[in-house]
């Protein structure tokens, strides 16, 4: 079973058939919501609205361990994470999909481990390759199976937030090697690594980032939704292929 976490513009998954919700407690506090399991393309899934299932829950509010924790504790074969991203790269255009193979952390404040704590023996886990080769090679495959183009491989530099970037700080990202711009990123991938979690992102470029194209003067938030639904709709197709014939 795949568990899919869904990002802005994917509060429901409306392809799940037979959907069920489970309410389920962690060590770690409350989750985003409850999970929702269901059939997806004859495939068992588990979904989970990061941002909670009325989108009330601001990126940095988000309690990403009790996440992560609730779908290790169901074993899940692995994670597809939903991302709604602006476009650095000038070839990053809205209503474009793309799968990620790197990350860089500009976030603050959030608790971004498992081990911590009073008696918690100080451990490292290799974060070279952020995402799993192997879940990224099925989306890859999943988008060609659906006829769906996706650029494979780019850098994903995760923000605070709630606000938007400015164009200087789009800038300084630029020059650091990000291609996206993203505020959820991180620490989801690495609490996915730190209990073993395969983990792969699916980003979907809404907008150009501050001070790009037409962003270029200013961020215009209500020309995002349309890009978000249409592209997100490409996003499930894929998703949908990624999961077929799982167990």
């Amino acid at each position: 079973m795949f568990a899919i976490i869904g990002g802005s513009g994917l509060v429901k998954l409306s392809a799940l058939e037979s959907p069920r919700r489970r309410v389920m407690r962690t060590p770690y506090g409350e989750p985003s919501g409850a999970l929702t399991f269901g059939r997806l393309a004859g495939s068992e899934v588990v979904f989970l609205a990061r941002h909670g299932y009325g989108h009330t829950i601001a990126p940095h509010e988000i309690n990403y361990r009790a996440n992560i924790w609730l779908l290790k504790e169901l074993s899940v074969e692995g994670i597809f994470a939903l991302a709604s991203v602006g476009g650095i790269r000038e070839d990053l255009v809205p209503g474009t999909l793309v799968i990620p193979d790197q990350i860089i952390d500009y976030t603050h404040s959030r608790k971004a481990t498992f081990f911590e704590g009073s008696g918690t023996p100080v451990t490292h886990v290799d974060f070279t390759q952020p995402y799993s080769e192997s879940l990224r090679a099925r989306l890859v495959q999943a988008a060609r199976q659906a006829g769906e183009v996706v650029v494979d491989g780019a850098v994903y530099g995760c923000t605070q937030g709630p606000r938007l970037e400015t164009a200087g700080e789009i800038n300084r990202l630029q020059r650091d090697g990000a291609d996206l711009v993203g505020m959820t990123g991180m620490p989801e991938a690495a609490l996915a690594r730190e209990l073993e979690l395969e983990y792969a992102c699916l980003a979907v470029v809404v907008n150009y980032a501050a001070g790009k194209g037409t962003s270029r003067e200013r961020i215009e938030l209500g020309e995002l939704h349309e890009v978000l639904d249409e592209t997100m709709v490409r996003a499930v197709r894929i998703l949908e292929q990624s999961v077929r014939d799982s167990a």
